[in-house]
């Protein structure tokens, strides 16, 4: 059912965005990596894809964070493949602290990548969906989408906030041939997860001891 169909997978360096990437090329889909990572280690992804799969595969290095170069990523793949099909919005980045410690600056950017790159690359394909009267969007969010933890105000308000997108564009699309849902994984051990570890573990330990 997917062979020749094309999937932008946003964040899909590595995580669970690259083991997205990798399950939809073995299913047949020509695939459009976007992510950040040392520029030879990707090419041997992408060549590993084409090779491994007998599909066609590209790199797209969007920052999330920025409308433009979302939409040049989405034109790049409608050029090249003629269509996209399936878009996975995974890209995310986090920032724990407690709120009164959070920098402004990290709120920014992680509502810009974890949220609100996904209305901009939903509103750069959902066009070319339309005209084919087919697509499937896939908005990875979390187990945070749905319950808070502290210290992750962003994390969990841009979580919460894809969730309720998700919710507005299947309604949407319902009657052109498009589905929109969302999956929401608990903890996996990613670096996104590896990378907090440290963070979270002396302040849940001290919030054990308050209590």
């Amino acid at each position: 059912m997917l062979n020749g169909k094309t999937a932008i997978v946003t964040g899909s360096t590595s995580g669970i965005g690259l083991a997205i990437a990798k399950a939809l090329a073995e299913a047949g889909c020509n695939i459009v990596l976007n992510g950040f990572g040392n520029a030879d280690e990707i090419e041997k992804l992408r060549l590993g894809l084409e090779s491994g799969h007998d599909v066609r595969a590209l790199y797209h290095g969007a920052d999330m964070s920025k409308p433009s170069e979302i939409a040049s990523m989405a034109q790049q793949a409608l050029a090249v493949f003629g269509a996209v099909d399936i878009l996975v919005n995974n890209a995310g980045i986090q920032h724990v602290a407690p709120i009164e410690d959070f920098p402004p600056e990290k709120w920014d950017a992680i509502l810009a990548i974890n949220l609100s790159s996904a209305f901009h690359t939903i509103r750069a394909v959902l066009p070319a969906m339309k005209a084919r009267r087919w697509g499937r969007i896939i908005n990875i969010g979390s187990a945070h989408a749905l319950v808070a933890s502290p210290f992750k105000a962003a994390y969990v308000a841009a979580k919460h906030g894809l969730l309720g997108l998700t919710k507005t564009v299947a309604l949407e699309v319902a009657e052109h041939g498009i589905t929109c849902n969302a999956v929401c994984p608990g903890y996996v051990f990613t670096p996104l997860v590896e990378g907090q570890i440290d963070d979270t573990l002396p302040r849940r330990a001290a919030l054990a001891v308050r209590r």
